[in-house]
């Protein structure tokens, strides 16, 4: 009697799960009740990434530094875009100190805990926003400068940087506020809506994301670029060149960098709302796309210094002198020190 109740409740399992002994009917699955599981990056392609991210991260902090201390160390007053230029190099140097530990989780995983999950989330999101609008800054107060040149109106610009920049750092960090909404658990560092729906939030937080940190910031750009282009056009002289080419490169990099990015989202979030039909191994390829275009998009930090300083003649001439000043410093501390050792001088500071 127990062994026909057995094989009564074997076989009304089996009819539940539409699967017959008898008939030989397959188990159908139904694939968009399945999780998807993110797998791993092989270990050749993570190792590789890995040192892609090292190798901007050894140039981004050093090309940042060495531009805030020429521009900071400059005798002249700052212009409006030498100051967003200043703050500029500050967001991408935060940003660039982040990279080492996404550098550390291809490998290993996210092993630095929920606290260090949600602070660098939250800086890594801050600085890129304000990278962003700084740049968009640049691009506004260059366009004033040739379209709109006015001594009263730069006067008025220079008081109101400082302002602007104070607005950008709190607009920056209002932004990221969402990355707050990480946690850390198996091994990633990732988001977890548990207030409402986790569809809605995560739609917001990307629209944001793609308005403040992609789309306005670019028609901004490309509007102010577009008309001062147009000016320098209608000027006489070899330097206008130079300035369209390095506009021109701006505007390229710009999107050679974020567009990628910004597109993967779009594509991720497409298939998270079931616009687009779920498809696993497409999935996997969006989870692969992201992480690469994300690296991508880093590498902007340590290209910023060579288009906005070292492309430029005015950075070049600046540090020449900062470095031939700092020559001079080290050749007269020397010659005192070598005429006389038994007295204090108290001239023996920089030569400023």
């Amino acid at each position: 009697m127990a062994k026909r109740e057995v094989m009564s409740y074997i076989y009304s399992y089996e009819e539940d799960n539409f699967t017959s002994y008898e008939n030989e009917t397959p188990y159908i699955v139904d694939p968009t009740t399945l999780s998807c599981e993110k797998e791993p990056l092989p270990p050749t392609t993570a190792l590789t990434l890995c040192v892609i991210l090292i190798a901007i991260f050894l140039l981004a902090v050093p090309g940042n530094l060495l531009v805030g201390w020429v521009i900071s160390t400059s005798r002249k007053a700052l212009t409006p875009s030498d100051a967003y230029l200043f703050h500029l190099t500050i967001a991408d140097g935060l940003l660039a100190l982040t990279i080492p530990f996404m550098a550390v989780e291809l490998i290993k995983g996210w092993i630095f805990g929920d606290f260090m999950c949600k602070f660098l989330s939250l800086v890594t999101e801050a600085n890129f926003y304000t990278s962003i609008i700084f740049l968009a800054c640049i691009s506004i107060d260059r366009y004033l400068v040739i379209v709109h040149a006015s001594g009263n109106l730069r006067s008025h610009q220079r008081k109101c940087s400082r302002l602007l920049c104070a607005a950008v750092w709190a607009l920056g960090w209002a932004l990221a506020l969402p990355a707050l909404f990480k946690d850390a658990s198996k091994l990633t560092c990732s988001e977890t809506f548990d207030i409402g729906s986790a569809t809605s939030w995560r739609n917001a937080t990307r629209g944001f994301r793609h308005i403040f940190g992609f789309l306005l910031p670019l028609v901004v750009m490309v509007t102010c670029y577009s008309i001062t282009i147009e000016r320098l056009l209608r000027t006489r002289g070899f330097r206008k060149h130079r300035a369209m080419k390095v506009i021109i490169a701006v505007v390229i990099v710009f999107l050679l960098c974020w567009t990628p990015h910004h597109l993967t989202m779009m594509i991720d979030t497409l298939m998270r709302t079931d616009v687009i039909l779920f498809n696993c191994a497409f999935r996997r390829a969006v989870n692969f796309a992201l992480v690469f275009t994300q690296i991508l998009a880093l590498s902007h930090s340590c290209i910023n210094p060579f288009l906005y300083a070292f492309v430029g003649e005015k950075f070049r001439d600046n540090m020449m002198q900062l470095v031939n000043r700092k020559a001079r410093q080290e050749r007269m501390s020397g010659s005192k020190f070598s005429r006389s050792t038994s007295q204090t001088s108290e001239g023996n500071g920089t030569l400023l």
